[in-house]
């Protein structure tokens, strides 16, 4: 099954933090936080402006990026967790 977003909507599959600290201390599963950093999957055809036009996305499938720690919906897909959000939630782009 595969998922299209709508609109100025992304898809993006959370990424793993590292369980383990430079110190070498493991952080245990009840501690950690939600990441807030993610690949983008999929991207909607962008925000519809006052004139009717579409505006296009900033980001685009592959990008990794940062966003909001409580954005977007959490959806299940083939035992693969997603986040639905709006592209307003992203905060930047991670240039490698």
């Amino acid at each position: 099954m595969k998922l299209k977003p709508l609109g100025d909507r992304v898809l993006v599959k959370r990424l793993e933090e590292e369980t383990v600290t430079k110190g070498g201390i493991i952080i245990p599963d009840t501690a950690k936080e939600k990441p807030m950093k993610g690949e983008i999957v999929a991207v909607g055809d962008g925000k519809l402006g006052e004139d009717g036009k579409r505006i296009k996305p900033n980001v685009k499938a592959g990008e990794l990026v940062l966003f909001n720690k409580y954005a977007g919906t959490e959806v299940k897909v083939e035992d693969v967790e997603y986040l639905i959000m709006r592209e307003d939630d992203i905060l930047c782009i991670i240039e490698k």
